[in-house]
């Protein structure tokens, strides 16, 4: 097994004296999961062999320029296993040197799409091993000590989760420039962009039900991700902020928990007005604390994990549409 993660760089991969000094080195950003599943002898997890290296390790890679966090972690994952993750709940980010240089790894635990995560990808310059292997054993077959670290963090906690997304509407122009009904008022370029920028990042998290505002601007904030995933959306009228009336909080707040105590996948799609509120009733009813920033800018979105059994708060992570 190698040296611990802060000093895993290769021979010659001196850091920056600069950083090593009190300057600052922005770290290559990069995402992968921990794919798990229940085997013969527990929960098991997949390990890579890289052909160039032999190291065993976890799926992960780096970014590609302008990728989504979300889309880029996926994507490696699909690249290095062949497997379609579904991601679960956030891991911690590991931190270490790579050629002397910060990496910083952004992770999920996750399972394989479809059933099973059977395994048929066929070895290559990049990978020549794919394998499922108990957890208990792949501790000890990690080359990495990064590596371990993330199957310690996802042993510590619960595997089986769903997650609940606030979402606020894409962009839809001024209001005060829009001349007919405020509930009418549809998205702009911008916010057209972002909804169809929407479907693969909801979907790397699984199959959502939807609920969302009855304003214009919300239902088709989420109309192309309901049509590509087959998925019906209904809307709800405490979500729902009408021109010339405040928000009614206190029945989005509940209308939000009832959501939460069903225990299913879902997303809701609602306006600035309202997403501190279901944030934080979404917080205070999980046991978690409670930060001071909880709105979101327009397109952005919370993923908020929840354990089964328990239904305690393990994870919570905020996105844009753009990265």
């Amino acid at each position: 097994m190698s040296g611990t993660a802060g000093d895993a760089r290769p021979a010659g991969g001196a850091p920056c004296r600069a950083a090593e000094l009190g300057g600052f080195l922005e770290p290559v950003r990069s995402g992968g999961a921990l794919l798990w599943r229940e085997g013969a002898e527990g929960v098991e997890v997949v390990l890579v062999r890289r052909s160039g290296r032999g190291d065993l390790t976890l799926p992960k890679g780096k970014l590609k320029d302008g990728e989504h966090l979300v889309a880029g972690a996926v994507r490696e994952v699909v690249e290095e296993t062949g497997l379609t993750p579904v991601l679960g709940r956030r891991l911690p980010p590991q931190h270490y040197l790579k050629d002397g240089w910060p990496k910083r790894v952004e992770w999920w635990a996750a399972t394989p799409a479809g059933g099973s995560g059977e395994i048929d990808r066929l070895p290559d310059e990049e990978i020549d091993l794919v394998e499922w292997v108990p957890a208990g054993r792949a501790r000890t077959r990690l080359t990495h000590d990064h590596d371990v670290e993330v199957l310690d963090h996802f042993l510590a906690g619960p595997a089986e989760t769903f997650p609940v997304v606030v979402l606020r509407h894409m962009s839809a122009g001024d209001r005060h420039t829009w001349e007919g009904d405020d509930l009418l008022r549809p998205l702009d370029a911008v916010g057209r962009a972002g909804a169809l920028a929407l479907p693969p990042l909801l979907g790397a998290y699984g199959e959502f039900r939807v609920v969302t505002s009855a304003a214009a601007r919300c239902a088709e904030s989420v109309l192309p991700y309901t049509v590509r995933s087959g998925m019906t959306a209904r809307t709800e009228r405490a979500f729902t902020v009408l021109d010339g009336h405040g928000p009614d909080r206190e029945a989005a707040r509940g209308a939000f928990s009832r959501l939460l105590g069903e225990g299913l996948p879902t997303v809701v799609c609602t306006h600035g007005e309202l997403v501190p509120d279901l944030v934080e009733e979404a917080l205070t009813r999980l046991g978690a604390p409670v930060p001071r920033q909880l709105g979101l800018d327009k397109g952005a979105f919370w993923v908020l994990h929840v354990s089964v059994p328990g239904g305690e708060l393990v994870s919570a992570e905020r996105h844009g549409v753009g990265g």
